[in-house]
């Protein structure tokens, strides 16, 4: 029951072995493998690059110091830039190192190590279509402030200052390098020939090469010189007294013509300062032949006088600018300051010159006072017109004021008129419908009278027969009739005295005629009317 057991453990511990033994195996490979590949990369981080060399290959020329090919051996002109790369180390050996860095306020200049010798008189290397160096020497151009990737077995770098023009200055360029002009006694060449050239920089940073291109700077701003300055300035009169003056002229380099200029007038004594030439060949020369030409055809007792001198500072800065403008300098102004004649002429001019200011000052006070006079009448004339506009303007308006007030009094009238007119017409509405009224009330009246009337006649008709007539019997009638009742009532407790006896004969025959017309209410009205008019 043993042995099985055993067995097993026999077969697990081969296979134990065998695993170990490729896990180790494995664990070799990938370390070897791990080193190949470690010998294969080339690392070039941020900032580097890796010159190759090649290890195997055809041998250089005597001549080379760098392969000219990848298929040659030694120091390979390409290089590898930021990355991981794989070369087969027994192929080649890389060197990593810093790119060239050119920092702000420099600029870089490029000298080639390699490649053929220049020709005599050259300097400056000569390059392919790609811009890449075929001789030794300085290469053209510049490499402004950054970072590049250059071989230094290739190239020296060398690093130097852009030159700035100021304000107010101008860049005069010369080409160092180049084909040599045609014309040879030319002050200014053209464009890529050697020579100064015709165009100027203007203000700025220039990132040149300065064994490619020289630039110096010229100052155009205006420059002030003063006359005094070249010692005594003065010209001989005509009438052979000494006259001195005194001047300021400023002036300033045309910007335009600032390389003819320079190369005209330009001393190398004072570098780039050249005004002190300009002064010393044009100005001041230029200035003392216009004061003795011209100032040698006039008297001495003329240049005291204000005409001849203000004409003579004229003239003078004419003449200024006509010689010096043709010439690239440009004349802001020249002034002549001061004048001194001799004095023994001096006096007595000046006190003549005096006198005919006075005169003249005279003529001038005269002049203006007739002027003032002039003015106050034509003041007076003015306010006079003035007056009268405002005459005019006051008259304009008490009339328009007036007719204002007329057509609002017609207004009004013709208001008050209209009212009147529908008051009468009301009115005489009103007297219609009165009068209508009245006739109407007259008419009522009428035909009440006329019924009392009739009724008056029925009640009179009734007594026809009796004595005396309708009328009278009518009158007794009402009469007694009246009296029977105030006399009943007096005597109402003497029923039975005599005087009674006298009515009751009227009261049994006016009983029987008031029965006969109690028909009639026309008539029995009447009969009231005349009683109440009784009482």
């Amino acid at each position: 029951m043993a042995t099985p057991p055993r067995r097993r453990s026999k077969s697990l511990s081969d296979a134990a072995v065998r695993f170990r033994n490729a896990a180790i195996g494995f664990a070799i490979v990938l370390v070897a493998a791990v080193v190949l590949l470690r010998m294969c990369l080339v690392n070039v981080d941020r900032g580097e690059v890796a010159v190759m060399i090649r290890k195997t290959g055809l041998d250089l020329p005597n001549a080379e110091e760098v392969a000219p090919t990848a298929e040659h051996k030694g120091i390979q002109r390409d290089l590898l830039t930021e990355g991981r790369h794989w070369r087969n180390p027994y192929v080649w050996d890389w060197e990593v190192i810093p790119q060239t860095v050119i920092p702000n306020g420099k600029l870089g200049l490029l000298v080639s190590r390699t490649g053929s010798d220049l020709p005599g008189g050259e300097f400056l290397a000569e390059t392919d279509a790609d811009g890449e160096a075929t001789t030794k020497g300085i290469v053209p151009g510049v490499l402004k402030p950054g970072r590049y990737p250059i071989n230094p077995y290739l190239y020296d770098v060398v690093e130097a200052e852009p030159q700035t023009i100021n304000a107010g200055f101008k860049g005069i360029v010369t080409n160092l390098a180049g084909p040599q002009p045609e014309d040879s006694n030319r002050l200014l060449v053209p464009s890529g020939q050697r020579g100064v050239q015709e165009s100027t920089f203007d203000p700025g940073t220039l990132y040149l090469n300065p064994y490619e291109v020289s630039v110096n700077t010229l100052d155009c701003r205006s420059e002030r010189f003063d006359l005094s300055q070249s010692g005594e300035m003065g010209f001989p009169s005509k009438d052979g007294f000494w006259i001195s003056l005194d001047g300021v002229i400023e002036f300033r380099v045309d910007p335009e013509r600032a390389a003819e200029v320079y190369v005209i007038y330009n001393d190398n004594s004072n570098g780039d300062l050249i005004h002190e030439e300009l002064i010393r060949k044009v100005i001041l020369p230029k200035a003392r032949s216009f004061c003795r030409l011209e100032g040698s055809n006039k008297l001495g007792r003329e240049f005291i006088q204000g005409e001849t001198r203000t004409q003579f500072q004229t003239d003078f800065e004419d003449a200024m600018r006509r010689e010096c403008e043709p010439l690239g300098i440009e004349i802001i102004q020249a002034l002549i300051t001061r004048i001194r004649p001799p004095e023994q002429i001096a006096d007595p001019v000046r006190q003549r010159e005096i006198a005919k200011q006075q005169e003249q000052q005279y003529v001038q006070e005269i002049a203006q006072q007739e002027s003032e006079q002039q003015l106050a009448i034509e003041k007076a004339l003015v306010e006079q017109k003035q007056k009268i506009v405002q005459a005019d303007q006051e008259v304009v308006k008490v009339t328009t004021q007036a007719e204002r007030e007329q057509e609002v009094a017609v207004t009004e009238a013709n208001s008050a008129l209209t009212v009147a007119q529908l008051k009468l017409d009301a009115a005489m509405d009103e007297a219609a419908a009165i009068e209508a009224r009245g006739k109407a009330a007259a008419e009522v009246i009428g035909f009440e009278n006329e019924a009392e009337a009739a009724g008056w006649r029925k009640a009179v008709a009734a007594f026809e027969g009796t004595p005396g007539g309708a009328g009278q019997g009518y009158a007794q009638y009402v009469l007694f009739d009246k009296l029977s009742g105030a006399y009943e009532q007096m005597m109402v407790n003497t029923a039975d005295s005599p005087i009674m006896a006298v009515f009751e004969s009227f009261n049994a025959r006016g009983g029987a005629t008031a029965n006969a017309s109690e028909s009639s209410p026309s008539e029995r009205d009447a009969r009231v009317s005349v009683v109440d008019d009784n009482d």
